[in-house]
């Protein structure tokens, strides 16, 4: 029988400070004129729970204030958003893995109060992605790679509520018979995914993209490269190209949810799928939490 998901609603003051209490997730709780509704206007997270523990909830809090930040939002109440993520996931029905996700809006219009919650659910089966990997075409995203410091107001880097572009780009995948996209920028950079962060090892260099080049600051892939220097192995953060992943060893997206999912082709073309790393790097994801 599915379990039913956990809500609870913030009280948040024009100074950020919240109080949570839960409420009836079937029960409506956000009006049709908030301008999270009507605008995609405001802020979230997505934060994985793994054996009743929330995974890099300090990195994921940080994230959520620099994305409130610079779409001129309240710093969040970090104590309390904590507090209140963790008593979710205790009133939770005890699953292998769960999600919780953080929303902030910009609220009713007029009104200056922002609308917020914490809402847990079980997590998705990603079973398949994780064992057969994913098939992923790479898309233009038509942004330069210094998009963060010539255009501000586009909000690259933060984590907001506008991800009308992202599914579109999910929806075009599928069409053509893909699972994901790894977009890349106007002058050649591989960027991230709509909902991941690309992560590719040759030999024993594993290496992702900077967030310098506006992309958000990826809580699993920090994981992810605390495991290659575990290992042994280097773990950098410095610029891809397509023609890199396409030479690489391995590639994976990782996200909160589905932690790492390996790359098996890239635009049409297989590619090879390194099956004792990633159930390595799924191990470490599974059961190191920060």
């Amino acid at each position: 029988m599915p379990s039913s998901p956990v809500l609870f609603l913030a009280a948040i003051a024009p100074d950020g400070r919240a109080t949570f209490a839960p409420a009836d997730p079937a029960a409506p709780h956000v009006r049709v004129d908030d301008l999270g509704v009507t605008r995609g206007d405001g802020v979230f997270e997505s934060v994985g729970v793994v054996g009743g523990v929330p995974q890099s909830l300090e990195h994921h809090l940080a994230r959520f204030a620099r994305s409130s930040a610079m779409t001129d939002l309240p710093a969040p109440d970090a104590a309390a958003w904590a507090d209140a993520v963790h008593r979710a996931v205790a009133a939770h029905e005890p699953r292998p893995e769960l999600l919780a996700k953080l929303i902030v809006t910009r609220g009713v219009e007029g009104t200056g109060v922002p609308t917020g919650w914490v809402l847990v659910t079980p997590g998705a089966d990603y079973a398949q992605a994780r064992t057969e990997g994913v098939d992923v075409l790479v898309l233009d995203r038509a942004y330069p790679g210094d998009v963060t410091t010539r255009a501000p107001w586009l909000l690259q880097g933060a984590k907001t509520l506008s991800y009308a572009l992202n599914t579109a780009a999910l929806r075009h995948a599928r069409a053509h018979g893909a699972h994901d996209v790894v977009f890349v920028s106007s002058d050649g950079d591989v960027l991230e995914g709509p909902n991941s962060t690309v992560l590719a090892r040759s030999r024993d260099r594993w290496v992702t993209p900077p967030p310098e080049l506006g992309l958000l600051d990826g809580t699993t892939v920090g994981r992810a490269l605390a495991f290659a220097r575990a290992r042994g192995d280097r773990a950098e953060v410095d610029r891809l190209t397509v023609a890199d992943l396409a030479a690489a060893d391995g590639v994976w997206l990782v996200s909160s949810g589905r932690l790492s999912a390996p790359v098996r082709s890239l635009d049409g073309v297989a590619r090879p799928v390194d099956a004792a790393a990633q159930a390595a790097l799924l191990h470490h994801l599974l059961t190191v939490h920060d």
